[in-house]
């Protein structure tokens, strides 16, 4: 299509991002009970739809969000614009079920775009197809005028949103599915809206939720890789994975060690983790939330340079973490540290220097004849509890060696 950036030149930004932050904020927020609360209690529309007299936010604070995020590391966010309940965190032309004409009359949206493109951000919007009010969705051929009725809805406030904020970098889908259904592209006429979309914001990147694969790939609440070539996002809430939206009590906190990880992991990937808050009824984000963004940011003010940007590395991973790369250079990210000496096999590239990434401390090395490198004098200690990162400068790219013989290595050969 004319004018539109090509594949690679639209995902440069994003794999260089490597980290965004997701937020689930809505009417659901009131009740504390996640996002699905409307669905999973089977509250009555009208019943449900009281609780836009109630939203009304005094402490929401979009500059604060975006501090956060910016002190997390995160390059990008996405926020719920509407969720599958329907309410739109600002003014739609085609609803009345809005921020700006309930209580709180504020369009949401608008403060989050602006204070997040000030804080150098990238903007993401997050929009679910899907609206439970509508008898459409959950029987379309007993209510086809309802069925229709709710995808006309989805392409005018797809074109709102698109229109109403200026340049948008992701477009994320969710609420594609329906029972009974089985070309969900071709009920939505998700290539017709992506295709305007295009046009509108030709360097936007479109998820695989509507129905057509799109852009990106979404792996949900685990970090599985997409093939070489493919861009992808693993999303992931901190607490129990049946709440994005604030759960009040919500005892399964991921810790700080395992949230960096996956991190890690998506970036050894060359995929994106996008982080999700579920900020309060007042719109503020609890202390817990703030605490493992803060130090997740920390560590990458220390070793982001083996996260941005970061590419596939060839060489072995292993029991004591995962590689990351950077042309000819690449980063050990060590979830087990061994201590004083660290040994990755198969490795066929000449090293030029190693050093401890957050430090610069030099670190010895020697390549042995089986291709087994050798990383020495090391610290006792871990340099950083959860993720302590080695940088590894070679000849060439790192290239790892084939074991033609697998039984090679008993004798102290690699092949």
């Amino acid at each position: 299509m004319a004018g539109i950036p090509s594949y690679r030149e639209r995902m440069a930004w994003f794999h260089e991002a490597r980290f965004g932050m997701f937020i689930h904020w809505g009417l659901y927020s009131l009740l504390g009970r996640g996002e699905w609360v409307m669905l999973e209690e089977r509250i009555p529309a009208a019943e449900y739809a009281k609780l836009a007299g109630e939203f009304a936010p005094k402490k929401f604070d979009a500059f604060a969000w975006a501090d956060l995020a910016a002190q997390a590391g995160a390059k990008y966010a996405v926020l719920t614009t509407r969720h599958h309940e329907g309410y739109c965190l600002y003014d739609s032309e085609v609803s009345g079920f809005t921020s700006v004409k309930t209580a709180a009359k504020r369009d949401f949206v608008a403060e989050y775009v602006d204070a997040f493109r000030r804080a150098g951000l990238k903007i993401g919007f997050y929009y679910s197809l899907l609206d439970w009010r509508f008898p459409g969705y959950w029987n379309p051929r007993k209510h086809k005028e309802s069925a229709d009725a709710m995808v006309e809805q989805y392409h005018a406030q797809v074109r709102e949103l698109m229109t109403n904020y200026g340049r948008i970098d992701v477009l994320w889908y969710d609420g594609h599915w329906i029972d009974g259904v089985k070309n969900l592209g071709r009920f939505w006429r998700a290539r017709e809206i992506n295709a305007w979309v295009r046009e509108k914001q030709p360097h936007i990147l479109i998820n695989n939720r509507s129905g057509v694969d799109e852009d990106l790939d979404t792996p949900e609440q685990h970090v599985t890789a997409s093939k070489p070539g493919r861009g992808w996002e693993s999303c992931m809430t901190m607490g129990d994975s049946c709440g994005w939206g604030y759960i009040r009590n919500n005892p399964n906190m991921k810790t700080e060690s395992q949230l960096l990880q996956h991190l890690v992991t998506a970036a050894a990937g060359e995929g994106n983790f996008l982080l999700n808050v579920g900020p309060k009824p007042d719109g503020t984000i609890r202390k817990a939330e703030r605490r493992r963004l803060r130090a997740i940011g920390k560590w990458l003010r220390g070793n982001g340079e083996a996260i941005y940007g970061s590419q596939r590395c060839a060489l072995k991973n292993g029991m004591l973490g995962l590689w990351t790369a950077k042309g000819k250079t690449a980063y050990l990210c060590v979830f087990r540290w061994p201590g004083r000496e660290a040994v990755v096999p198969l490795v066929g590239s000449k090293v030029r220097s190693a050093t401890l990434l957050n430090s610069g401390e030099p670190v010895e090395h020697r390549i042995e004849e089986n291709g087994r490198l050798v990383l020495s004098g090391l610290p006792k200690k871990p340099p950083h509890l959860s993720v302590s990162v080695i940088k590894v400068e070679f000849a060439s790219r790192p290239k790892c060696l084939e074991e033609t013989d697998r039984a090679a290595w008993l004798e102290g050969k690699a092949t």
